[in-house]
């Protein structure tokens, strides 16, 4: 923490009173007149650093973090049931993800609808996608496309009476890969204990892939599917909303040989984005890439080095102590933050994290607040999985099949004898509604949420003079905060989603520091 003047702390504490009556007025020039829309969301760029963690960066020079959570309206999953796999994505979803104090979403593409034939798009689902960002980018979230898949695609699903070995069981169909593009060879579509990528027809589909196997027009899967990535890429290149793109979703690849097809697939993939956004006339987007589905399980893993330039992003799934019996510990992001140090020190996005959320009502339970705790300390971006999970998702076909009535992740609870919304999951809300600071006026040292008692501290070093400094307060649940700051001028309050607050102010250049707390 920077030592604090005295004098300007006290003055700072005034500000209080002016932020309270601005909160009064909050429909009348709230935003001080003539300043910017605190809700903008300039492009954004990566600044990597290999001794001290690489950064997210926008146009205006702001360090920003992403934080926000995965929203899979626009997968395409395998249907094994009367439910549907999804729930539409609205505006009102916009505006409580907004209200959370989020900024980012991961939104989940299926290359099976991007590319329903070999070289042809559905521009229709794409116009779906562009109205998500729209709605999103209206709020103040930013959205990165991520092409998702699990265990290859929907049509790997078990064949009818398939009989397994007395060590598997018929496996279930997941999401990601058209039916054109499914290499298996006729291999059994066996899992072995429920781990979906054992499955030996996923096996042969990845090496299908990493070996770019020639399609049906005789052109191969892994350069049609960079091909499809720059498409994509081609139809959002102007666009500063879409923060970037993830590559692929927990590839399988844990051979040397696979991992050698996948460093090759993310080289292409990058190529062929970064054409199609020149030949739009755009700019570059972030691009995050994973190390294999292995990542998730055992926390540790990098893939290896390809060709790329300095907007990439490294992104992790840190699932551990959420999906397993590990517990979670600092460790588990040190390794993160030093295998983004392989790649030049590329920011890190967490794109995937999150447990079972009745945890969230257990007072000695500390897994949300913890992860994102760490998430503060190391300065990652992460996107929580998941939003709003139906029945009808194949995560909760084993449990019909087993008689059980399933229990859905997402902020809200869902009967799953009906399908039926029943309403929010308020405590694990709660422990997502936070303080932090959405964009800093360069760099930021500390940043530091005390759920506990509501008290947001944040500080950096070397801000450029004039630049905005934006914070998010969770006034609907602690009430408007008294504020104190060193090192930034015009401070004001802004009315946020959700009866929440946005702090912000200008710095004065070099060292600042705020401090939020309740009254």
């Amino acid at each position: 923490m920077h030592r604090i003047r005295p004098t300007r702390t006290r003055a700072a504490h005034a500000l209080a009173a002016l932020l309270l009556a601005l909160l009064a007025v909050a429909c009348s020039d709230a935003t001080g007149g003539g300043s910017a829309d605190p809700l903008r969301l300039p492009a954004l760029h990566a600044e990597p650093d290999p001794l001290a963690g690489g950064r997210i960066v926008d146009a205006e020079g702001r360090e920003v973090l992403l934080r926000g959570v995965n929203v899979n309206a626009l997968a395409e999953y395998w249907v094994s049931g009367e439910f549907p796999t999804v729930f539409p994505f609205t505006d009102e979803d916009a505006e409580l993800i907004a209200g959370i104090g989020w900024n980012a979403v991961r939104l989940l593409l299926s290359w099976s609808r991007v590319e329903p034939t070999p070289g042809v798009y559905d521009e229709a689902y794409l116009d779906e996608a562009a109205a998500a960002v729209r709605a999103l980018a209206a709020r103040g979230v930013y959205s990165i496309v991520d092409l998702h898949q699990d265990a290859w695609g929907p049509t790997l699903a078990a064949r009818p009476g398939e009989e397994c070995p007395t060590t598997g069981e018929p496996a279930l169909g997941w999401d990601g890969a058209p039916g054109w593009a499914t290499f298996d060879g006729g291999a059994p579509r066996c899992s072995t204990a429920g781990i979906r990528e054992t499955s030996p027809a996923v096996v042969a589909a990845f090496t299908a892939l990493w070996n770019d196997a020639p399609g049906p027009d005789g052109v191969g899967i892994r350069t049609r599917y960079a091909r499809m990535l720059g498409h994509v890429a081609g139809r959002f290149a102007r666009e500063t909303a879409v923060a970037g793109y993830d590559l692929m979703n927990e590839p399988n690849a844990f051979t040397s040989a696979a991992q050698e097809g996948l460093a090759q697939m993310y080289a292409d993939a990058l190529r062929e984005i970064r054409a199609a956004e020149r030949a739009a006339g755009g700019f570059p987007h972030l691009v995050v890439f994973e190390p294999s589905a292995l990542w998730s399980a055992v926390g540790r893993g990098a893939p290896p080095g390809f060709v790329r330039d300095r907007d990439v992003v490294y992104g992790p799934h840190v699932y551990t102590g959420g999906i397993n019996a590990a517990s979670l510990t600092r460790d588990n992001f040190v390794v993160a933050r030093d295998e983004a140090a392989l790649f030049g020190g590329a920011p890190v996005l967490v794109g995937e994290w999150g447990s079972g959320p009745n945890r969230a009502e257990d007072p000695d339970d500390r897994y949300f607040l913890f992860h994102q705790e760490l998430q503060d300390e190391f300065r990652f971006g992460a996107t929580l999985w998941t939003w709003r999970e139906s029945c009808g998702d194949p995560h909760k076909t084993a449990d019909y099949r087993a008689g059980r009535i399933p229990y859905v992740w997402g902020e809200f609870e869902v009967d799953c004898r009906t399908n039926a919304i029943t309403g929010p999951r308020q405590p694990l809300i709660d422990q997502l509604t936070r303080g932090w600071v959405r964009a800093a006026p360069g760099p930021l040292e500390v940043l530091r949420w005390q759920h506990e008692s509501g008290v947001l501290e944040a500080s950096g070093a070397a801000a450029v003079g004039g630049q905005e400094m934006l914070a998010f307060y969770p006034a609907a649940r602690l009430g408007a905060p008294q504020v104190s700051v060193v090192g930034l001028d015009e401070l004001r309050a802004v009315p946020a989603a959700g009866g929440n607050v946005l702090l912000v102010a200008r710095a004065a250049g070099g060292d600042w520091w705020l401090s939020a707390r309740p009254w």
